[in-house]
């Protein structure tokens, strides 16, 4: 299900999805899979848990989601890995431009 928002001229689109608390809105994040309600998107919980950080722990670093919330996010990468994985890639900062002092952190 599609919900259009009107803003002025420009129309904003709210997309949900098969899973309950993920949604794409074209005025965040040029419509990336987000976590509904928040900015969130999904490759942050996916990549939080690529760390080794359990799903149960993630809420402890971002209180503002919850359980339910973090496995939504880790079932739509499951059913969307390339996608996901692909948002990834176009986000992640080249080595070159990481400051030598907080690369290893």
């Amino acid at each position: 299900m599609d919900l259009k928002f009107s803003y002025g001229v420009k129309t904003a689109m709210v997309q949900v999805t098969e899973h309950l608390y993920i949604v794409r809105d074209d005025r965040i994040l040029k419509g990336e899979p987000i976590i509904k309600g928040t900015r969130t998107p999904v490759r942050a919980i996916v990549e939080t848990w690529r760390t080794g950080i359990a799903p149960e722990e993630i809420p402890t670093g971002m209180p503002h989601l919850t359980l339910a919330q973090v496995f939504d996010a880790l079932s739509y990468y499951s059913d969307h890995q390339n996608e996901i994985n692909n948002y990834i890639e176009f986000n992640c900062i080249p080595d070159e431009l990481i400051d030598p002092l907080v690369k290893d952190l």
